[in-house]
């Protein structure tokens, strides 16, 4: 009962926080320098052009209920539409979500895959004679190449070298599933280099703070085999903060296919969103973000109950 309702209270607050989320949004996007209308019809409208075009987007209602009407609408699968092409945002997203989907999704397992194995060799292998350097400046070297440097390095590589790949070529997934995925290999390994690296950096210290521990002193007095050890005392001890770590790069993700997408012209929400902040089109852009938080925020709220569940002192800590 108590873990039952431990795990209420967290949903409740990940709604609540969702809620303040979406306010916030609302209100930043309004607050940006030059409004829609600024950028749709340019510093020569009349009065009565822009008053038109207020009415048309909504815009000339109280902020209070264009608020209540887009989270209305949100609660509702209604995403609003385009204020330029007036297209249901719903619809763009639907065709573009399988392209930022796949590569999100390829980045943060190559960071699972590389990442967390990365960083156990290193913090295992810090006693012996290289120290796990080489994982130490692999994981250095990946941080400190944000995903825009990469990507203009992997461009200016692939357009100068022969190395018989290439930038663009995307074709959707219905027509050539071949070249829709081939078209997203570059993106999705540049987006996933620094999350692997930063992974592999904190996969290693939270295991080295575990093998400071007293009981695995006695665990290796006692005999047990060097796998044993990792397995039953190491990796579940060491995995919590490394899982917290994953679902803030869950959502870090969402915002670097904003520039992979655009680096590699690749049609994705991330591109989508640029356009619409370039048009101040509120609508896309508060889908856009609101979509990114709900992302975080349940990947918290998952990695909450999945760390939980492998150490039950975590819901004492955080009643």
């Amino acid at each position: 009962m108590g873990a039952a309702l431990w795990a209420l209270r967290r949903f409740v607050v990940a709604v609540l926080t969702v809620l303040a989320v979406a306010i916030l949004i609302f209100a930043s996007v309004r607050l940006m320098p030059g409004s829609y209308i600024d950028v749709a019809l340019g510093p020569l409208a009349t009065a009565e052009q822009r008053a038109a075009a207020m009415s048309e987007a909504g815009l000339d209602q109280p902020v209070v209920v264009q608020f209540v009407q887009w989270i209305g609408g949100i609660v509702t699968g209604d995403l609003g539409r385009s204020f330029v092409s007036n297209v249901a945002i719903a619809d763009e997203f639907a065709l573009r979500l399988p392209v930022t989907a796949t590569v999100a999704l390829g980045a943060i397992t190559l960071t699972v895959l590389v990442g967390i194995p990365l960083g156990f060799i290193t913090a295992l292998n810090a006693g012996s004679r290289g120290g796990g350097a080489g994982g130490r400046i692999a994981s250095a070297l990946g941080i400190s190449l944000p995903e825009f440097v990469l990507g203009g390095l992997v461009v200016f590589a692939v357009s100068s070298l022969p190395l018989g790949l290439s930038v663009g070529g995307y074709r959707p997934i219905g027509e050539d599933p071949g070249a829709f995925v081939g078209s997203l290999v570059l993106p999705t390994l540049v987006l996933a280099v620094p999350s692997a690296a930063i992974t592999a950096r904190n996969t290693r210290d939270a295991v080295m703070n575990v093998l400071v521990e007293p009981h695995i002193d006695a665990v290796v007095a006692r005999g047990s085999t060097r796998w044993f050890i990792v397995r039953h005392h190491i990796m579940r001890n060491a995995m919590p903060p490394v899982l917290t770590l994953l679902a803030t790069i869950m959502a870090t993700l969402l915002g670097g296919t904003v520039i992979v997408e655009t680096i590699f012209n690749v049609p994705g929400i991330g591109a989508y969103l640029i356009t619409a902040l370039g048009r101040r089109d509120y609508a896309i852009i508060q889908a856009g973000v609101l979509l990114a938080a709900i992302v975080f925020i349940v990947a918290n709220l998952v990695v909450d109950l999945v760390a939980a569940s492998l150490d039950p002192r975590l819901k004492r800590r955080k009643a």
